[in-house]
């Protein structure tokens, strides 16, 4: 079985070296095939990816013309994927690979087909950071679980994991991060797909620290909460 790790890539230039590490570095069982899509970045992680496919033409780096969002980006390395279990990872260290096993485990079980990690029932360590941030997801969180009747916890979460015949059962168009919305309606509309949802650890970052998501990527998620509940499955 073949697990396709996702990393979008956007001026992580700081992070970039870290995150491959604790990707290669964390053991799951499991061939594995990392895919990182640069979304056209100015501070350097771009020329870095470059050099990076020369080194390693195993490896799928894909390099968008101009930036256009994470929906985007996660699209491209969707397309590009082979696995059978395909994830999420983020290149910001916000987010821990030594939490694989804990996400893998449900589909590798036989019990899920869509894994979502969850920021707010436990898991490892997490850094306090901001309030209304946070309150912020939950409160997005609980109008997506209104109009999908699900009872997640951490909907905007990064770590979401996928069978692979999930996502080619969904066609996605979000650019940006409207991609978290959209797709956890779309899977929550298409067949009866089993969701689980597992505790991870959390080392957000500040403003200062290069954290993207703004109030705006917040207004967007409640059009996307609406615009997905009318419209059609996929």
């Amino acid at each position: 079985m073949k697990l396709s790790i996702v990393i979008p890539v956007y001026n992580e230039m700081a992070s970039l070296d870290e995150i491959i590490r604790q990707v290669l570095a964390v053991e799951t069982g499991l061939e594995r095939e990392l895919i990182l899509v640069d979304d056209c970045s100015r501070d350097g992680s771009r020329e870095k990816l470059r050099v990076l496919k020369d080194d390693h033409p195993d490896w799928k780096i894909i390099f968008h013309e101009f930036n256009q969002g994470k929906g985007a980006a996660l699209r491209s390395g969707f397309n590009a994927a082979t696995g059978d279990i395909i994830m999420i990872q983020d290149a910001d260290l916000e987010y821990d690979p030594k939490d694989y096993p804990t996400l893998l485990a449900p589909i590798l079980d036989g019990h899920a087909d869509v894994v979502y990690g969850s920021r707010f029932i436990g898991g490892g360590p997490h850094r306090v950071v901001y309030f209304w941030h946070s309150m912020g997801n939950r409160f997005l969180t609980l109008l997506s679980n209104m109009m999908t009747d699900l009872n997640l916890t951490d909907m905007e979460v990064c770590y979401k994991l996928f069978r692979a015949e999930v996502l080619k059962s969904i066609t996605l168009k979000e650019d940006r991060f409207g991609f978290e919305v959209e797709v956890t309606a779309k899977v929550a509309r298409g067949k009866r797909w089993r969701i689980y949802e597992v505790p991870i650890a959390y080392y957000g970052r500040s403003y200062a620290e290069g954290k993207k998501i703004t109030w705006k990527d917040g207004v967007r998620a409640l059009w996307c909460i609406l615009k997905y509940r009318l419209s059609p499955v996929n």
